[in-house]
């Protein structure tokens, strides 16, 4: 693991750090924010996930999270959205390939041999975290935004122990109902719809409810409201489940990071009360 960059920001560090990935082949880069309390001891530990094209640098450079997070004592990582670099497979269009690693384990070529990017999340980046550094590994949340939304809640769905808070911004709650997933889908798993399922929050909180208390907030001014996030469709899966979920419809807001700045406090506020 080799230190790209380092600041200091609300009497914590932000750091960036480059790693040899075995599980998806290539070198990964990764943010963390470790606040101030982590000098008395291990800390709870928070996952951010981002949307298509971004990487760690979106959400640390653009949210303000620095200063909710140092207030509660909370770590924030933040890894890349894919594997990136000669040799890994890409797309001319921004929405496949790198940049664009829709949080799954892709089975088609030739996406297979490095877009392994929820085992990745899941498995390898959390064993080097707590390996270096003051992270309590047993309170561990995760949020996001759009392809980081989904991700967000389809991990947290399939490992509710693991991650025990979950929220999102503006997330993809139904990707087998809308064009990204639907071409992200077919690409990394094959045209077998069956398949897509494992990856779909929607379909997951149907079968897998958690006992966990979904945010969502959403902005109507959202220019991808329409076609691609759809909501609704989530907040009436969740209603059929039994699933605790608030979500908020943010009027004026649209699917910038001037929208997530603007809330970003009551999701870590939201975190922090869950992790304890």
């Amino acid at each position: 693991m080799q230190r790209v960059n380092q600041w200091t920001s609300f009497g914590g560090e932000l750091a960036v750090f480059d790693h040899d990935s075995a599980v998806c082949g290539v070198p990964m880069r990764f943010a963390v924010f470790t606040p101030p309390q982590a000098k008395s001891g291990p800390v709870p530990v928070l996952w951010y996930l981002s949307g298509l094209t971004c990487n760690w640098s979106n959400v640390m450079e653009k949210s303000g999270l620095q200063r909710a997070a140092s207030e509660h004592g909370v770590m924030v990582i933040a890894p890349d959205t894919s594997p990136r670099g000669e040799g890994v497979a890409d797309d001319a269009a921004y929405d496949l390939g790198q940049g664009a690693g829709f949080y799954l384990t892709a089975t088609q070529t030739p996406w297979a041999p490095h877009f392994q990017m929820d085992r990745y999340i899941t498995g390898e980046l959390p064993a080097l975290i707590a390996a270096n550094f003051p992270a309590d590994m047993s309170r561990q949340g995760i949020f996001g935004h759009s392809m980081g939304g989904h991700g967000a809640l389809t991990l947290h769905l399939k490992h509710p122990q693991t991650y025990r808070s979950v929220s999102a911004f503006s997330p993809i709650v139904a990707p087998s109902q809308v064009p990204w997933g639907e071409k992200a889908f077919t690409a990394y798993l094959g045209a077998d719809q069956a398949s897509w399922a494992q990856y779909d929050a929607s379909e997951l909180v149907r079968t897998s409810p958690s006992a966990a208390h979904i945010l969502i907030d959403q902005g109507e001014a959202d220019a991808f409201l329409a076609e691609q996030l759809k909501p609704e469709l989530f907040q009436a899966a969740c209603r059929e489940a039994g699933q605790a979920l608030t979500l908020r419809r943010q009027p004026g807001y649209d699917h910038s990071y001037y929208f997530i700045a603007s809330f970003i406090d009551d999701h870590i506020a939201h975190h922090a009360r869950a992790l304890g």
